[in-house]
């Protein structure tokens, strides 16, 4: 057996394969914190077959074998918690179709940035619950548009719940609280409204099939000393630097909100550093990087000191770009007790780099054999397949 120390990333899948023929009955061991094999949360549902935040979503993505569904939270006028992607609920609902709405339709200052549309911050329950949900990405289907509504955080973990016991096995929640600081401007504090829902469940405990999540820092450590639920802490970019395969950064993308709100200049990367790390681990449980934070993608340039058109479509893009070696962020946060939930897995053509030679079930063997504990998936049946994959080249 290798040791658990020995990085599956450095070996060959003709290693494995070669012990595997030879029929070893001593399985190569999870590099993942606990042990156990890595997580498949779905991500917003079931979000590359149906409109984002739907429980028919949520649904098909039990169904597909996921252990985590994902609602992002934000609050209605009227304080219910209910699973949207933003406050601005403009592309992913009708709103724009109901003509009774029009009148709401405002600018608002999000995470410092003036967005116009309609805010979930102005309508009551009753009213969201006459809009329909959309498909937010125009290259995937309509089809589904305008049939499903949208859910609450209590109709989501009740669908968990009933779920999970038709299958016999827990299926958790991983709500992301949503802009924290834009809410608690509002005077809809999304944390103390996700605490009480939770504690309705009994979902209070370390063991809770319950993860929160957020990118901003300060709502975490509030919720760390009311709750013993697990919690984790996003980390975002908003580019990569093809070149060195670093991440960019830029507003709003370049460091938690609250850091902004409060003067500090420290970017996202900052997080991801041993000492960053060192500091998520005083108050969450885990950290949840970018992908790039873990594999980063390069380019190949030319002597014109140009990046290479690989696939020679005419476009140099994330498609001409290929996956470098693993960081040493899974190491590094593993050692201080930190599991790593990486995100996010989609199967389109255009968000596959060109080694992965147009297999998605080739970038989760990259991240599996990494070591992370747990990945978000548009696409849950393809994350759960590649995990199976994983687990043979495992002897499991």
């Amino acid at each position: 057996m290798f040791p658990r120390s020995l990085s599956l990333s450095a070996v060959s899948v003709a290693v494995l394969v070669s012990l595997a023929a030879c029929g070893s009955d001593d399985p190569l061991p999870f590099q993942t914190l606990n042990g156990q094999q890595p997580l498949v949360v779905g991500h917003r549902g079931a979000a590359g077959y149906l409109p984002d935040h739907t429980l028919e979503g949520y649904l098909k993505a039990i169904e597909m074998g996921a252990d985590f569904i994902e609602p992002d939270l934000v609050a209605t006028k009227d304080g219910e918690l209910i699973a949207r992607h933003e406050p601005n609920i403009t592309a992913t609902t009708d709103v724009a179709s109901h003509p009774e709405f029009a009148g709401r339709k405002t600018t608002r200052k999000v995470d410092g940035v003036d967005e116009t549309g309609w805010f979930a911050t102005d309508f009551t329950l009753a009213e969201i619950k006459t809009l329909r949900a959309i498909q937010p990405l125009s290259d995937r289907s309509t089809a589904h548009n305008g049939l499903y509504q949208v859910p609450t955080l209590r109709e989501v973990l009740n669908l968990a719940k009933a779920e999970g016991a038709k299958r016999g096995k827990t299926i958790g929640v991983y709500p992301e609280t949503k802009h924290p600081t834009y809410h608690e401007d509002a005077g809809l504090k999304l944390e103390d409204r996700l605490l009480a829902v939770l504690a309705e469940y009994g979902y209070t405990k370390k063991d809770s099939p319950v993860i929160v999540q957020s990118f901003e820092t300060a709502n975490l450590k509030y919720l760390n000393t009311k709750t013993d639920v697990r919690l984790v802490q996003l980390v975002d970019g908003d580019d990569y630097d093809f070149k060195t395969g670093a991440v960019t950064f830029a507003a709003p993308f370049d460091r938690p909100y609250d850091w902004t709100r409060a003067g500090k200049t420290e970017l996202f990367g900052s997080m991801v550093t041993p000492a960053g790390l060192a500091e998520i681990a005083k108050y969450a449980d885990g950290v949840g990087p970018w992908k790039p934070y873990i594999i980063p993608v390069k380019g190949t340039y030319g002597t014109d000191g140009k990046m290479v058109d690989v696939n020679k479509d005419g476009a140099v893009n994330y498609m001409d770009a290929s996956s470098a070696a693993p960081t040493t962020l899974i190491a590094d946060a593993h050692k201080l007790g930190l599991t790593v939930h990486t995100w996010t897995f989609r199967n389109e053509a255009k968000r596959l780099t060109a080694d992965l030679k147009g297999d998605p079930k080739a970038e989760y063997l990259l991240f599996y054999r990494a070591g992370v504990d747990g990945l978000f998936s548009d696409f849950a049946d393809t994350a759960v397949a590649a995990r199976a994959d994983y687990l043979k080249e495992l002897g499991r």
